[in-house]
């Protein structure tokens, strides 16, 4: 039998029910009981999400989860107290992991699937096992929720799970009223249960530190745009997300698993909020950004049982320093100021390896030299938006971008390519690689800079496209957490021209056309070609 505290012994409240000899005494639903008004709160947000704001949830995910917790831990306490009791825990933990886990290849608008169910109740049946388990005389040592979905994004990794986005979507009425719920029911539950002050502090030590980022130009590729997320935007897109507001009200202050006190509390959200910012600092994917922001409240909740003593070192040596002639309080300010001056270094730090990553960045030396000299070869390509065939445009394009759901941005986007294929031609024409970098990155790049090394080994064959059929999509060609790119797959015909000496056409060829260009768009809007994909 699961070990149980004599603190989480259910009370009966008068009611009973009689089963053949036995009564069993029943404790129901309070509406005092705090975690019934996370979980109504809660609850509130996902039916919002899942209706309003392109949630990928299903009904199945939503009602199951949450049916099973209860009824495993109404279980559990029946056989171990002998009272039917109000699953309010339980219910709890299911609400919490369905607000936050998603699972890959799960899409809104898949109201009655069952498809990845079965992960929604491994990581909450998980989170409940660890609240009975892992335990001390004061109770679980981990957030139930919090533990199991860490642990799941770690182990199972993002090709199968990952954490609900930052970004829920174009500031509306649906979006704001998310945000109302969240903010409302969030203060109001955390000015019950005496945790406003730590959740303050978290997000007060989280927005500093990421801030440093964002200066230091930290960046992030996401699931939802097509360009990466940095510099401010960034700091807005963390800080202010509904995802972090909920990890605010909603994870970070469970009473069963914080430190008693004001004071204590206050100095555990700052040090979750400083945990929590060093973890996320080295991602450069928003996957790893989010499970290192969950990932602090599952550190220091292990952190919290040396926290505790330090800080009563603290108080005591500070009772000590109040004598006659003795003053701690420009001590304590010198030592806040220091540790300030040491978080922000940290946090520097621990970004460094984000800021290694590859950018997706525009070379403007080259952009100018292409565009001043790419009258230089007669090039038989389409370069009119008149002289484009009509773009079809599949429907998640508009979930990513309002701009290119329409036809001027689609045409704006294809136009764009069509420049980039004719710098590309130039660059292999005149044996000048260093025009590519305007126009191409990552795979495509590396491609055209063979064929220009090609080029000056031999004969240059320049490629020029006539486009019959232009259809435009959202691929991953890196998968969900390289981020978005534009999929323009077109058919029509390619004509490859050798040029001879001085340049001068010496013999051309033609084929059939059926291919995807893929583009990703940088910081300042650029279109850069990032490769091709087969079709069909």
């Amino acid at each position: 039998m699961l070990p149980v505290s004599t603190a989480s012994v259910p009370v009966a409240d008068g009611r009973s029910i009689t089963i053949g000899r036995r009564t069993i005494p029943v404790r129901g639903p309070q509406l005092r009981d705090p975690r019934l008004h996370l979980s109504s709160v809660v609850l509130s947000v996902i039916v919002v999400g899942t209706a309003l704001l392109q949630f990928r949830l299903s009904i199945p995910h939503i009602v199951i989860t949450i049916l099973v917790c209860g009824l495993v831990e109404a279980t559990y306490l029946w056989l171990t107290t002998g009272t039917l009791t109000w699953p309010a825990s339980g219910m709890q933990t299911g609400t919490s992991t369905v607000i936050v886990l998603r699972v890959v290849g799960v899409d809104h608008g898949d109201w009655w699937t069952f498809a990845g169910l079965h992960w929604f109740l491994l990581v909450a049946l998980f989170g409940l096992l660890t609240k009975y388990l892992i335990r001390t005389r004061r109770g679980h040592v981990f957030n139930p929720s919090n533990v199991a979905l860490v642990l799941a994004f770690v182990v199972f990794g993002a090709q199968r799970l990952e954490p609900l986005d930052y970004w829920w979507g174009p500031v509306d009425a649906s979006l704001l009223l998310a945000y109302a719920i969240i903010l409302v029911g969030g203060a109001t539950l955390c000015a019950r249960v005496g945790m406003l002050g730590m959740a303050a502090a978290f997000w007060s030590t989280l927005a500093v530190g990421v801030a440093v980022l964002a200066a230091l130009g930290h960046s992030m590729t996401t699931r939802w745009s097509f360009a990466p997320v940095e510099d401010w935007h960034l700091w807005r897109t963390i800080v202010l997300s509904p995802e972090t507001l909920v990890f605010v009200f909603f994870m970070i202050t469970d009473p069963k698993t914080t430190p008693r006190g004001r004071a204590n509390r206050v100095a555990f959200g700052v040090a979750v909020g400083v945990m929590s910012t060093v973890l996320l600092a080295p991602w450069a994917t928003e996957f790893g950004s989010k499970v290192g922001l969950l990932g602090g409240l599952t550190v220091m909740s292990v952190g919290r049982f040396a926290l505790e003593p330090a800080l009563a070192a603290v108080r005591a040596r500070r009772s000590r320093a109040t004598g006659p002639g003795r003053h701690w309080r420009p001590a304590v300010a010198v030592a806040a100021a220091v540790g300030v001056v040491f978080y922000g270094a940290t946090v520097a730090v621990a970004g460094a390896p984000n800021r290694a990553v590859d950018r997706v960045d525009v070379d403007e030396a080259a952009v100018a030299r292409a565009a001043e000299s790419l009258d230089a070869l007669a090039l038989d390509g389409l370069d009119a938006p008149d002289a484009l065939p009509p773009i079809e445009i599949a429907p998640d394009v508009a979930g990513l971008s309002a701009d290119l759901a329409t036809s001027s941005g689609a045409t704006a986007l294809v136009q764009a390519l069509l420049f980039n294929l004719q710098v590309e031609a130039e660059a292999v024409a005149t044996g000048d690689a260093g025009l590519l970098t305007a126009v191409a990155h990552g795979q495509r790049l590396i491609d055209m800079a063979a064929a220009v090394e090609a080029g000056l080994a031999g004969a240059p064959v320049v490629a020029t496209y006539r486009f019959d059929t232009i259809a435009l999509s959202v691929v991953f060609p890196g998968g969900l957490q390289s981020g978005p790119n534009a999929g323009v797959t077109v058919t029509g015909t390619i004509v490859e021209t050798t040029l001879g000496p001085g340049g001068a056409p010496d013999a051309s060829s033609e084929r059939a056309l059926s291919t995807m260009f893929t583009l990703r768009r940088t910081s300042d809007g650029t279109w850069l070609t990032t490769g091709t994909l087969p079709t069909g």
